[in-house]
């Protein structure tokens, strides 16, 4: 099972190129789908036998319920086992093999993306748009500065503004941070939905539950969405999307399901 989720960047580039024009799937090789509590958390087990990631790690999860979310994955697939439709085992996969030696680097990324995040800064016009990010966006910055006790800037245009150590240090202590399963898993959903959303405001607000993953989505997609109203939709653009927040509602779902 190893080598459904390898990932391409050792290959020669030709046939990497090759494998994501016509990939080739791996017939299912199994039938029933199952989980096992042990001391790693709730495995996946395939016709009785443990999934294992492709670093060579038990395939687990901390609680039951997501453990069921994945396994859902692998049961549902068909005569082929096609890894692009298993959003969550990819991210499972990331964050059991690389989050918990990697803490504090991921960590420091999400912080990076407090300095300069999406929300911060606004259009210089048209006032529509600028109307539409005040009415997605507002709220997130408020709810930091209550919730949160980081006071942000607001500024209009590209050009970069400081923030205060006071405000980034105030996000950052809500960035999970214990050396626990459970917070290994938080952490990595949580760089995942700030990666793809540009924003780690809205990615928090996501894990507190502040805000659902389909608000979270369409605030961070203001700016492409007005400009496809203007000037038209671009299909391959909106199919790139399309598998980005495949990504992403697998992040928001391993939030939703530790959340507490």
């Amino acid at each position: 099972m190893r080598e459904l989720f390898e990932s391409d960047q050792a290959d020669n580039p030709v046939e990497a190129v090759r494998r994501a024009v016509r990939p080739v799937l791996r017939r299912r090789f199994y039938k029933v789908v199952t989980i096992a509590a042990g001391e790693n958390g709730h495995a996946v087990h395939l016709d009785g036998k443990p999934v294992r990631t492709p670093g060579r790690r038990p395939f687990a999860a901390p609680v039951p319920e997501l453990a069921g979310a994945l396994a859902e994955e692998w049961a549902a697939q068909g005569e082929h086992i096609d890894p692009a439709k298993m959003p969550r085992t990819r991210l499972a996969n990331t964050i059991i093999d690389g989050v918990a030696a990697a803490r504090g680097q991921v960590a420091a990324e999400i912080r990076k993306y407090l300095a300069s995040d999406l929300v911060f800064y606004r259009a210089e016009a048209p006032a529509p748009l600028r109307a539409r990010q005040a009415q997605h966006w507002d709220p997130i910055v408020a709810w930091a500065r209550q919730a949160l006790g980081a006071d942000f800037q607001i500024a209009t245009g590209v050009v970069h503004v400081v923030q205060s150590t006071a405000a980034l240090n105030a996000a950052a202590a809500a960035i999970p941070h214990d050396a626990i399963q459970e917070d290994d898993w938080r952490l990595g959903a949580l760089h995942v939905a700030t990666t793809l959303t540009g924003s780690a405001l809205l990615a928090l607000a996501l894990m507190r539950g502040v805000i659902t993953a389909e608000a979270a989505w369409a605030a961070a997609h203001v700016d492409e969405d007005w400009n496809m109203a203007q000037w038209g939709r671009d299909e391959v653009a909106l199919q790139r999307r399309a598998f980005r927040f495949a990504e992403f509602q697998a992040a928001a779902k391993v939030l939703g399901m530790l959340a507490g």
